[in-house]
């Protein structure tokens, strides 16, 4: 892809277009503009392009065609601007930038912002770096927030790397890096920790976007994060709560991904309490592989918006000019008008928001069913693509949680795993002790739990209990174990559990269920042990099969794998497994898993 031109250098040759003057390179001719200024649906309406700007947004003239303009006929369908989404983490598409841009340009998406914090736990700045650079080569439009909160905790686990100020700092200067990324340690912003702050500073001294993640409801601790500088909120699952961070000038931002989907219930701030919607824009945070092929990307998050009651224009406003705005940008993106990237669709139907034409930079991307545009390669440093060290093959006897009693009931901490859920549990069970060992009991659903660490290879495991999976054989292991990704282990048999986490080791990391010391499925994912480096129609069988694996160890929980992932996380209640031990959330404490008597 060749070097995008910015507005003042492409101006007099754009202005000599309009003014026919000059041949175009492209006329969409014949469509329904969506003005998103406006809110108004103009027909008849032909838009002008001359290399990667629009020219003209009107009614072209026979000046305006040369013997090497190309038409593309709208034949009164809609023409749409490309879509924005201001928050998502590509990590989880279980993609590489480049494939995920595949898919998503092919479902109207021509712009994303997204927040690389899962590859920055695990290789720091370099690794934010890397997928900056791969999205920079795409026609895809790739912007970046530096991630703010890394490691997420700094007393609870161990991740790959630490981010300081200075990083955020030296992040802040690379071309196209928009922003600070999500600032999940409101806390720490609220009650003024110095690395938050200074995060914070930098951002606002390189007059660039502060993004928020704020689940708290107090609101005096709303008003000390947004007075600390943090602009907006992803976070927002409740009209009530949109309508009061809204009221303080926070910019909130409804999310619709594959495991969190709060537009039925948020999008009610606008349909029900008709407030303005220029502070409002959609996102989808995080999506998976199936979804991107079933339902789609940003133009599914739209539809849905739609479906709950929406003006479709209003809609496509809010994944358009909303999110161009809240970052600066509407001088390049976000509508379709005289100087702005030329980024726009073609779409028959605003309810059901597919593309039939897909225009990015001017240039064709997807029409007829299929990518228009060849896209280059990028080859991750053999470094990331080895990015799991253990400090030996782990034994059977490793996934032991072992105690001084030889024998007898002991009672201890659990975690519970809540179906659906993002949150678990503290619950309380009694075991057996055999050997000085504590069992597990698949009659209370009470099964082996390990983390390891797996970025320095110091050969540290906790081994905890989990409740609510229901396995009755075998084990299943991964490496994305968010934020820290450090190697999770869960299982009844722990041969098999021994076997999962080797085999991690083995494939550079990724997903994987074994069964009586047979794999039965696995999802190799060598960038980072986070990212396949396979299309995505092979990521998406891999994880069908992987789902039908985990069925076949008698799990039926309902997005099981999202829910292995976030269950060493240790900023969301109650309680975690990290590699250090068992984290209480609440108090932010590591607790003993064996109760005191």
């Amino acid at each position: 892809m060749g070097k995008r031109t910015k507005q003042y250098e492409a101006a007099k040759r754009l202005g000599e277009v309009a003014l026919g003057k000059r041949p175009a390179d492209l006329i969409i001719r014949d469509g329904i503009l969506v003005n998103v200024f406006t809110g108004e649906l103009l027909e008849h309406t032909d838009v002008v392009i001359s290399d990667d700007r629009i020219a003209l947004v009107g009614k072209a003239a026979a000046e305006h065609e040369g013997p090497d303009t190309k038409i593309v006929e709208a034949n009164g369908h809609y023409l749409v601007p490309g879509l924005i989404d201001g928050h998502m983490h590509v990590e989880s598409t279980m993609l590489s930038v480049t494939e995920f841009s595949k898919a998503a340009l092919a479902k109207g998406t021509t712009t994303v912002f997204m927040d690389p914090h899962e590859i920055a736990n695990v290789f720091g700045a370099e690794g934010v770096r890397y997928m900056h650079e791969e999205g920079q080569q795409l026609p895809l439009k790739v912007y970046t927030t530096f991630p703010s909160c890394v490691p997420a905790t700094d007393d609870l686990e161990d991740a790959g790397a630490s981010l300081t100020v200075a990083d955020i700092q030296e992040g802040l200067s690379w071309d196209n890096v928009q922003g600070l990324g999500e600032v999940m340690n409101f806390p720490g912003v609220v009650h003024g920790e110095a690395k938050m702050l200074g995060e914070i500073a930098e951002t606002m001294k390189a007059n660039k976007t502060v993004t928020g993640h704020f689940p708290s409801e107090d609101p005096y601790a709303l008003e000390a994060y947004i007075a600390a500088g943090v602009t907006s909120d992803h976070e927002t699952i409740a009209k009530e709560d949109a309508l009061h961070k809204l009221r303080a000038g926070l910019h909130v931002q409804i999310r619709e991904g594959s495991a969190w989907r709060d537009v039925k219930e948020v999008i009610k701030v606008i349909t029900e309490y008709n407030v303005d919607t220029r502070n409002i824009s959609l996102v989808t945070d995080d999506v998976y592989p199936e979804t991107l092929i079933t339902k789609g990307h940003m133009n599914h998050v739209v539809r849905r918006a739609i479906e709950e009651g929406l003006n479709p224009v209003t809609a496509i406003q809010l994944a358009t000019i909303n999110s161009a705005r809240y970052f600066h940008m509407e001088n390049d993106i976000g509508s379709i008008s005289a100087g702005k990237f030329a980024d726009l669709l073609v779409v028959e139907d605003l309810h059901k928001m597919e593309a039939s034409v897909v225009i990015a930079d001017g240039r064709m991307q997807y029409a007829n069913g299929e990518l228009q545009q060849q896209f280059p390669t990028y080859t991750y440093p053999e470094t990331v693509r080895s990015s799991v060290h253990l400090a030996r093959d782990m034994q059977a006897d490793d996934f032991l949680h072992r105690t001084d009693r030889p024998d007898g009931d002991v009672h201890v901490h659990v975690v519970k795993a809540i179906e659906g859920s993002a949150r678990t549990e503290k619950m309380t069970a009694t075991l057996q002790v055999e050997n000085g060992a504590v069992q597990i009991d698949k009659n209370q659903d009470i099964i082996h739990l390990s983390c390891i660490e797996r970025h320095k290879g110091t050969g540290q495991i906790s081994n905890v209990f989990v409740h609510g999976f229901q396995f009755e054989q075998g084990a299943v292991a991964s490496t994305v174990a968010h934020d820290s990704h450090n190697l999770l282990v869960m299982g009844v048999d722990r041969e098999d559990m021994a076997i999962a986490a080797n085999r991690l080791a083995e494939i550079g990391g990724g997903l994987v269920a074994v069964r009586n010391g047979e794999i039965l499925a696995e999802l190799p994912m060598p960038i980072a042990g986070l990212m396949s480096d396979q299309p995505l129609e092979t990521v998406v069988s891999q994880v069908s099969d992987l789902v039908k694996a985990w069925e076949k160890l008698g799990c039926s929980m309902t997005d099981p794998v999202m829910t292995f992932s976030l269950i060493a996380l240790p900023v969301i209640p109650e309680i975690r497994i990290t590699n250090r031990g068992l984290a209480d959330v609440t108090t932010f404490k590591l607790i003993d898993v064996i109760i005191s008597e």
